[in-house]
């Protein structure tokens, strides 16, 4: 086994514990594992930012532009925004490296059942989509590919109007972008969007006010990283 980032080889650790537990393969090496910077510290408890208060500035703003409570349940996320992080999603995401992607597959799917199992199974996850048009031009979603790594019923319902890409946008275009979703039925259990980043947060809280709408008791979000 190669290292997905820099292709060294993995020689795996022997020990007595992995002789009688079948554990799986390991996609980075250690060099590169240790790059990736997990979020620790005080946290936002909405949107995993780092943060000393319990609710940071961000989130705040969001309570105050309704009357009604957030549509965004929480949001939780791994790991920082780091520049080795931004260099492996630029590979994977917009180069096409789909394989990279595996690199994730692990932690992502351990941290989903510590942090979600108060929900039992009596959820549906559902990845954020890409419009077809974009769809096309990266050959995979890769919101999509995180959901699959889960253990849990995923499924598409939502659609994507196409438009600009959300990396070329500032901060406030992203904020007071149109909602660019459609959603094609209604869920009456709760929901988790998965997507690779949360950033300013916009995109996840469309896809709930739609799902909310529509009779959504409770929507939570899993990201890869806070941007």
């Amino acid at each position: 086994m190669h290292c997905l980032w820099c292709n060294i080889q993995i020689i795996p650790e022997i020990s007595w514990k992995n002789l009688f537990i079948l554990e799986a393969a390991k996609q980075l090496c250690a060099e590169c594992e240790e790059k990736l910077e997990l979020l620790k510290g005080r946290q936002c408890m909405r949107c995993s930012r780092i943060s000393d208060k319990a609710l940071c500035a961000d989130c705040g703003w969001w309570d105050d532009q309704t009357d009604e409570m957030d549509t965004l349940a929480f949001n939780y996320s791994i790991f920082t925004y780091n520049k080795f992080m931004e260099d492996m999603i630029a590979k994977w995401k917009y180069r096409g490296d789909y394989h990279l992607g595996n690199a994730f597959k692990e932690r992502f799917s351990r941290s989903f059942t510590g942090k979600f199992s108060f929900l039992k199974k009596d959820v549906l996850v559902v990845p954020i989509p890409l419009s077809d048009e974009r769809l096309s031009e990266r050959a995979f979603n890769q919101a999509q590919m995180l959901a699959d790594f889960l253990p849990a019923e995923n499924k598409s319902i939502l659609t994507r109007i196409h438009g600009e890409k959300q990396s070329k946008k500032t901060r406030y275009e992203r904020i007071f972008t149109k909602n660019p979703f459609v959603l094609h039925e209604s869920i009456n259990k709760p929901v988790i969007l998965v997507d690779d980043i949360y950033t300013t947060g916009t995109t996840l809280r469309h896809a709930a006010r739609l799902l909310k709408d529509k009779g959504c008791p409770d929507v939570y979000a899993y990201t890869l990283i806070r941007g």
